[in-house]
């Protein structure tokens, strides 16, 4: 269960300078897909949740203002952090990208060293003020259960790793027991065997998402760590007795009705 990489989605048409910002990021332990125009990044963008998303200004089919403007219409997106990658930009131009939403600059030439630490501190911003704000279902206060110092650390583990698959020997490692004490103390303190209680344990963190607001489904999987769609949908129909769709719509018409 290794830390998961930032990943980054990287717009660029300049093939020599796309590929040597591609290089470098992922020498500085970035995740990186590079795509050669903004139509080309939108196509994988509808299907994928980066990070962090860096683009050029200038590129033809779509440049970057637009391919900003359209993503930033979809709800999903409306906290991903972009920079914009420009060799000129008037005050103009610049201050209208600012007022549309744009997190940061790059101007070219550019150091590796200024784009590392740019990605760093808006992904670090981006998490301290989820954190802040978003509140874990799962922290040390909401748990009251025996022995809830060996849960804690559970749910800790769980949490950090939830977008992860989850080995059991690297997880019984981690909380220094072996495997088959694992599922026994488990056990003993929920009645679930400790797949049952993995598997579930996203599920809940999946609902938290919804009753939050969250209707993109895919989104979900990802953010649980589930194999698969079907899996996911299948797990949560069997754990709540009612499909995920159904439950999104369950939720929309309550806090509809509330208004």
């Amino acid at each position: 269960m290794k830390n998961t990489k930032t990943r980054i989605v990287l717009i660029e048409d300049d093939l020599a300078l796309g590929n040597s910002i591609s290089e470098l990021l992922t020498l500085s332990d970035f995740e990186v897909n590079w795509f050669k125009d903004g139509v080309e990044g939108l196509l994988y963008l509808n299907k994928n949740i980066p990070d962090i998303i860096i683009s050029d200004f200038m590129m033809p089919h779509m440049n970057g203002e637009e391919l900003f403007l359209i993503i930033r219409k979809n709800r999903k997106f409306q906290t991903i952090p972009f920079i914009i990658i420009t060799a000129n930009m008037d005050d103009d131009v610049k201050f209208k990208q600012l007022k549309n939403g744009v997190n940061d600059f790059i101007m070219k030439p550019f150091k590796v060293k200024e784009i590392v630490y740019k990605i760093n501190n808006l992904i670090n911003l981006k998490k301290n003020i989820e954190k802040k704000f978003c509140p874990d279902p799962f922290s040390k206060i909401t748990i009251q259960l025996s022995e809830k110092d060996f849960i804690t650390t559970l749910n800790e583990i769980l949490i950090k790793n939830m977008k992860s698959k989850i080995d059991m020997g690297e997880l019984s490692n981690e909380l220094f027991i072996s495997k088959s004490t694992l599922d026994k103390r488990v056990r003993k303190l929920t009645t679930k065997n400790a797949s049952q209680y993995i598997r579930e344990f996203r599920l809940d963190y999946a609902v938290k998402l919804i009753n939050l607001g969250e209707k993109n489904i895919q989104y979900l999987v990802d953010e649980t760590g589930f194999s698969s769609f079907s899996y996911f949908s299948t797990s949560f129909k069997s754990y709540l007795d009612v499909t995920p769709r159904d439950f999104i719509k369950s939720i929309q018409a309550e806090k509809q009705s509330l208004l």
